[in-house]
């Protein structure tokens, strides 16, 4: 095999109370890659899309994430990409993760498969890096593993996956940027000890009550004490947004990843449908062009195209 395509999904990073350690795979929308094996030293990179992202792999992120993968083989020169970036960055809804994450499968696949899911992980962590100036796997993992995925550790590494019922979710995303470095300066750098311990208790509540098919649950924990009263206040109208969601019948939600994207999880379609309907009730009112995305929870992660 000498050339590979793949789609790359959008992930959920927190869900609402996991800062860092949960996330979720989203089955649209999704990036294309066409990744080939090459008689070019490095990486070269050809963009079709209207992101102006950077050519030079070094500080590109997926770029960065091939160059590690490189640097373990002896016996391939190099790669030449061709990106087609779907997911908008700055969305909130894992496009580096999706840039780093999509190239690495597609590039493993050229390579017969040699690398584990975890291993791969690790390496689009430094493209990852890139983007956020932070080693964090809660976009990659899901998005390689697919389904609903724990970050247990990062050092050294602990991916676990994370047994879920059937779940469906509404994405609003204003067209507005979050940068994720941004998102990160803005949080405290120390909290109350009684703070700390009720978001250790949601997040032990949202992971049994995924794991337990409770639903009732997982709208009791989806609560956050720590990050979100800080990230909302860059999203207009977040939480006009989020009872609206909640009246038209949501498990709760709140903000995807570092934002400026909204999610909400509901128990059926149709459910979905009435919160994307309430979403746009409160959008369509600001003058603030925004787009939304219903999805089930993507089980498989990166694939072939």
């Amino acid at each position: 095999m000498k050339s590979v395509k793949v789609k790359s999904p959008a992930t959920v990073a927190n869900l609402v109370c996991g800062f860092d350690i949960l996330g979720l795979c989203l089955d649209n929308p999704c990036d294309e890659f066409t990744l080939s094996l090459s008689d070019e030293v490095g990486v070269t990179i050809e963009n079709i899309d209207d992101y102006d992202l950077p050519t030079d792999a070094t500080k590109n992120v997926s770029g960065v994430a091939l160059l590690k993968m490189l640097d373990q083989e002896k016996d391939i020169k190099g790669f030449h990409l061709i990106s087609k970036k779907i997911i908008k960055p700055g969305s909130g809804i894992g496009s580096s993760a999706a840039s780093a994450a999509g190239v690495v499968v597609a590039a493993n696949h050229l390579l017969g498969n040699k690398y584990s899911k975890q291993q791969l992980v690790d390496f689009a962590m430094y493209g990852e890096e890139i983007a956020s100036g932070a080693k964090h796997a809660d976009n990659i993992a899901p998005a390689i593993f697919g389904g609903i995925t724990l970050i247990r550790s990062n050092h050294p590494l602990d991916i676990i996956s994370i047994d879920y019922p059937e779940l469906f979710l509404t994405i609003l995303h204003p067209q507005i940027e979050v940068k994720t470095a941004d998102a990160r300066n803005i949080l405290p750098k120390e909290i109350p000890l009684i703070n700390a311990v009720t978001q250790w208790a949601n997040v032990a509540g949202l992971v049994t009550g995924f794991m337990q098919h409770d639903y009732d649950l997982i709208s009791r924990s989806l609560e956050d004490v720590i990050v979100e009263p800080y990230r909302s206040t860059l999203i207009p109208h977040f939480y006009e947004v989020k009872n609206a969601c909640k009246e038209s019948g949501a498990l709760g939600g709140g903000i995807s990843g570092s934002g400026p994207s909204m999610f909400m999880l509901s128990k059926t379609a149709e459910i979905a449908v009435s919160v994307e309907l309430a979403m746009k009730g409160v959008y369509g009112k600001t003058g603030i062009e925004f787009h939304t995305h219903i999805s089930k929870v993507n089980k498989n992660g990166v694939s072939l195209k």
